[in-house]
C-alpha cells in the first residue's frame, strides 16, 4: 500500500532565460507537486522495485520481519529507505505528517531495519531485515508508520558536460524521483475492530460503467485492510460477481472511509433491477475473516 501518499522528489537546475517561460515552467511544476506516488512506476532510468509483501504487520509473538525487494526493470537502481508519517484522508487520499492525529500512535520508534539504502541490477533482489524494540514501552493499541523507498537519481560522472546549447535563455530541468511507501503496523495487548458498510448507492450512465459509492465506518482501536467484492442478484436469484476491489484500507484514527470504484458490465446483468451484495472480508491470503457485509436494492 500504499503513499497510493508520498510526492515524489525534485531536482532543478538552472540558467539564463525568459519570463514566460519561467511561468510556464512554474505551472509544471506546480502539478507535478500534487502528484503522490504509491506504486512502482516503470522507468528505465530507476528501474522498477517489486516489494513484497506489501504490508508489514508485527502483532502476538512476531518480533522480527524479512522485507523482500527485487529490481525488475532493465537497469540498475538504488533506493534509499526511511520511515515516515502519513495521514490517510476520509476519501481514501494520503497526506505526509509530522505530529499524530488524536488517536494516532506511530510505530518509527519501535521500529529497527537495516540496510538503509539498496542498489540493485537488473533481476536482482536484496532482503531488508525488520526488528521490533522497545516492546516494554508498548501500550495496547496500534502503531502506524510507512516504509518510503526513494528512487535514488544516478549522478553525472566526472567530466561529463552540459549538452545545453543555447545560453541566453532560462530553463528548468525537472529530474521526478519516484518512490513507494508500505505500512508497517505494530499491535500490542488487546486489539479489535468493526466495520460497517453504509451509503451504499450506484451511479448509473449510458456511455461509462456502473460506479458504486460506499462508506466504510471503523470503530475499535486497530485498521482494517481487506477485499471488496461485488454481486449482482438478478430478480431470479442468478448471482454474478460484477466487481473486485482488492487492498482497501480503514486506517487508524479514521472513523469512515468514502469509497467509489467502477463495476465490470456483464452481459445478462440489468443493473436496474435486483439486488447488489457487498461483502468486505480479510484478504485471501490470510485466514478468511468476513469483516462487513450490505446490500443495495437496484430500481428502474
Amino acid at each position: 500500500m500504499i503513499i497510493r501518499s508520498t510526492p515524489p522528489g525534485r531536482s532543478i537546475s538552472r540558467e539564463h532565460s525568459q519570463a514566460s517561460g519561467v511561468r510556464s515552467v512554474i505551472a509544471r511544476m506546480f502539478i507535478l507537486s500534487l502528484f503522490i506516488s504509491l506504486i512502482p512506476v516503470d522507468t528505465s532510468a530507476q528501474g522498477n522495485l517489486l516489494i513484497t509483501p506489501r504490508r508489514v504487520v508485527l502483532e502476538g509473538s512476531k518480533r522480527s520481519f524479512d522485507l523482500n525487494l527485487a529490481n525488475i526493470g532493465q537497469d540498475s537502481a538504488t533506493y534509499a529507505i526511511s520511515l515516515v508519517q502519513i495521514r490517510m484522508t476520509d476519501d481514501g487520499g494520503f497526506e505526509t505528517i509530522t505530529g499524530p492525529d488524536p488517536g494516532q500512535r506511530f510505530a518509527d520508534r519501535y521500529v529497527r531495519y537495516f540496510p538503509r539504502s539498496v542498489t540493485l541490477g537488473p533481476n536482482e533482489s536484496q532482503v531488508v531485515k525488520i526488528q521490533l524494540v522497545r516492546t516494554n514501552e508498548l501500550s495496547a493499541g496500534e502503531y502506524r508508520s510507512h516504509f518510503y523507498f526513494r528512487a535514488v537519481p544516478k549522478i553525472r560522472p566526472l567530466g561529463e558536460t552540459d549538452t545545453s546549447q543555447d545560453t541566453s535563455s532560462f530553463s528548468v530541468k525537472l529530474t521526478p524521483i519516484f518512490g513507494i511507501t508500505i505500512p508497517v503496523i505494530i499491535r500490542s495487548g488487546e486489539t479489535s475492530v468493526n466495520v460497517k458498510l453504509t451509503d451504499l448507492s450506484l451511479k448509473l450512465e449510458d456511455d461509462t460503467d456502473p460506479r458504486l459509492s460506499i462508506v466504510f465506518n471503523r470503530s475499535g482501536n486497530m485498521s482494517v485492510y481487506g477485499d471488496l467484492t461485488v454481486d449482482h442478484i438478478s430478480p431470479q436469484g442468478n448471482v454474478t460477481r460484477v466487481g473486485i476491489a482488492n487492498g482497501v484500507a480503514v486506517y487508524t484514527p479514521n472513523m469512515i472511509r468514502r469509497f467509489q470504484f467502477n463495476l465490470n458490465r456483464v452481459q445478462g446483468v440489468d443493473f436496474r433491477s435486483g439486488t447488489l451484495r457487498v461483502i468486505f472480508s480479510a484478504p485471501s491470503d490470510v485466514k478468511p475473516v468476513r469483516y462487513a457485509e450490505g446490500e443495495l436494492t437496484l430500481q428502474k
